[in-house]
């Protein structure tokens, strides 16, 4: 069983008894509720063919874009601040705890109200996506800092703000890193739901607009696409942490350092 043991054979194996299924699915429900992998493919052709699959997936990459670094940006230094400071931890702790419960599809409604049917609505709701799940990776970064580190530095004199820098901020960036990543598949999911409600353009448009003419196969289209992207994004920013960011412990795509 070693020849289990090779990655790429694995691989190849695994994608070949998913189509298989796939196509079994087909054969047993009919292409009105599963699509085979061939009509799957040519809807795709023809999605492709008048331009729209190409436009949708750059306006969903686009909008998850700019919410998921906006709301990283914010949420790494409120983080540090929620960990660093006592005062402020005791106070916004059990906020944070209550609020990220709340699923970011449940403020779908008021964020329309608040910032219009535009990009700002579907922008905002991927920042909040994205702000509680890095801010929360932040600051449990900051509160796993040894002790004796932080004595160490201040022993050699080093202010406050020096610790926080040379310090902590290092010794948190794999949490960090790991919130962000988790951010990103998150953020997927609430732009999908802001376009599925709201929205005349995106992949999530993509996929709830096609029950109306009864095209399974443009919905399989658009859900491979969405695992495409958030597969690629993930593999990007997992190679860049580990060539980047792997003085710091960050482990990067294939789980080495």
């Amino acid at each position: 069983m070693k020849w289990l043991t090779n990655r790429k054979l694995s691989v190849i194996l695994l994608w070949a008894g998913v189509l298989a299924i796939w196509q079994l699915g087909a054969w047993a429900y009919g292409p009105e509720v599963i699509p085979s992998p061939w009509s799957t493919l040519l809807g795709a052709k023809e999605l492709v063919a008048d331009g729209t699959l190409g436009t949708y997936i750059g306006i969903s990459f686009f909008r998850v874009l700019v919410g998921w670094s906006l709301g990283s940006l914010i949420a790494i230094p409120v983080g540090l601040a929620i960990g660093k400071v006592n005062v402020i931890r005791i106070f916004a702790e059990p906020f944070l705890n209550f609020v990220r419960f709340i699923p970011p599809i449940a403020f779908i409604t008021l964020f329309l109200i608040w910032f219009g049917i535009g990009e700002q609505s579907k922008i905002a709701l991927i920042m909040y996506a994205t702000f509680f799940i890095v801010v929360l990776n932040t600051f449990t970064g900051v509160l796993a800092v040894e002790e004796d580190k932080l004595r160490s530095a201040r022993s050699m004199g080093a202010s406050e703000w020096q610790i926080l820098l040379h310090v902590i901020v290092p010794a948190t960036l794999p949490y960090i890193f790991t919130g962000i990543r988790l951010a990103m598949g998150t953020s997927y999911m609430a732009i999908i739901g802001a376009e599925m409600i709201a929205a005349n353009e995106g992949v999530g448009y993509l996929i709830w607009n096609s029950r109306l003419f009864f095209r399974t196969d443009w919905i399989f289209v658009g859900l491979l696409c969405l695992g495409s992207m958030g597969f690629l994004t993930d593999r990007l920013f997992g190679l860049f942490g580990r060539k980047v960011l792997y003085r710091y412990g960050v482990v990067g795509t294939t789980g080495q350092r």
